[in-house]
């Protein structure tokens, strides 16, 4: 067996550099686990940016997804298969709406919800053609794709990718007067993540999230909420606006809603918005596959016993009482979070994110950094207390508290 230095070399001459992972090269993985091709075992506390809230390898997904392999997994959506009903069924009762368009990743998912405000601003609320504009936040991360990044705010994922496509309105994350001033009657949505994940797991303040309801409602439009991270167990509720009682116009999903086994995104919403399509106006050939259905259907299971909300809650609550701890020893400056998620601004003193990162893999802890000095913490939802514990008492040991 290649070690990690091979492997990682030859990973290096042979694909495009758009990443700077940490240098451990997993081969395997199980639950809260993984191990390197050398046997080093670590504590995945990232878990795929939430896509494996259920664990590597869970069985239920993993048992649903062979099934599956042995039928059929791909039929493109030129033809009907015996699972995308339910599939669309199901998630359309989890989020308490009518419809559902299926994608692959989140960020196709996130175009689609543009197409969809769009369309729905012309054809529903008689935008003029050509005029919608979409509201978003600063500090964004929706994916990575001409038209996401031309409304983000990062200079890495914008410089040298114009001409940006246009009719996006950027307002401060959290400031509602701001928002409120950025609504005009061509606004066709406002896209929001209800917690930032890629800005550092930032918390927007109690009634935000309540106030853009009402404001969309006020002028008839679309709340979009990107819950592609935050969503399906993250923060204790199956989706983060349950904390403020909101429910918005439209889920964009992804990640967990694919287990970890397959890539599966999707766009949620009533009959009136997701109903303006046609026929040949939008799709997407692996979108709803067989096969993908069969897993996110035993996702939408998982979830519907709330078990898995519930551990997100009681193991966050210890997790943000251990770092509200840390934090009061200097090392680290602030700590937000909600759930089994959460961001940690590090003193630059004792570190860089991703220097904290690097000593934690040397200990056996995976996490990853973001923005310089802040790290993040989002375990699979089955980890243990114990697990957990470790994996705390090993980043203590890096602070030196």
């Amino acid at each position: 067996m290649s070690t990690t230095e091979e492997l990682i070399a030859s990973a290096e001459a042979h694909s495009a550099p758009t990443y700077h992972p940490l240098p451990v090269v997993v081969a395997t993985a199980d639950g809260a686990w993984m191990t390197d091709v050398e046997g080093r075992r670590y504590l995945d506390l990232l878990a795929g940016y939430s896509a494996l809230n259920f664990g590597h390898g869970n069985r239920r997904l993993i048992e649903a997804a062979k099934a599956q392999l042995e039928r059929v997994t791909l039929t493109s959506r030129a033809f009907h298969h015996d699972r995308f009903a339910e599939f669309c069924t199901r998630l359309a009762e989890l989020c308490g709406m009518e419809m559902v368009l299926p994608m692959n990743t989140g960020a196709e998912a996130v175009e689609s919800a543009v197409k969809t405000a769009r369309k729905w601003g012309y054809r529903v609320k008689g935008v003029p053609d050509g005029m919608a504009k979409v509201v978003v936040a600063g500090n964004n991360f929706h994916g990575r794709t001409t038209t996401i990044i031309s409304f983000s705010t990062d200079s890495e994922a914008r410089a040298d990718f114009g001409p940006y496509t246009p009719g996006f309105e950027i307002v401060p994350y959290g400031d509602l007067t701001a928002m409120r001033a950025a609504v005009t009657e061509n606004t066709v949505a406002v896209l929001l993540e209800p917690i930032q994940g890629e800005a550092g797991v930032l918390v927007p303040p109690a009634g935000y999230l309540a106030g853009v309801r009402e404001l969309t409602r006020e002028r008839n439009v679309l709340f979009v909420a990107d819950e592609i991270q935050s969503g399906l167990g993250r923060t204790g509720r199956t989706f983060a606006c349950e904390h403020e009682g909101v429910v918005p116009d439209m889920y964009v999903l992804g990640k967990a809603l694919g287990g970890g086994v397959v890539p599966v995104s999707a766009v949620v919403s009533s009959s009136e918005v997701l109903g303006v399509f046609r026929p040949g106006e939008h799709g997407s050939t692996f979108g709803g596959n067989p096969l993908a259905c069969a897993v996110a259907l035993e996702v939408i299971a998982m979830l519907r016993s709330g078990e898995y909300q519930r551990r997100a809650t009681e193991l966050g609550e210890h997790l943000h009482r251990e770092l509200g701890q840390l934090a009061g020893s200097g090392r680290i400056t602030r700590v937000r979070g909600r759930g089994l998620w959460a961001g940690i601004d590090i003193d630059p003193v004792y570190g860089t994110g991703r220097e904290i990162s690097e000593k934690l893999m040397d200990r056996g802890v995976l996490v990853k950094d973001t923005h310089g000095s802040t790290i993040r913490i989002a375990p699979p939802l089955v980890i243990s207390k114990e697990d957990l514990d470790w994996g705390l008492a090993q980043l203590r040991g890096v602070l030196g508290v």
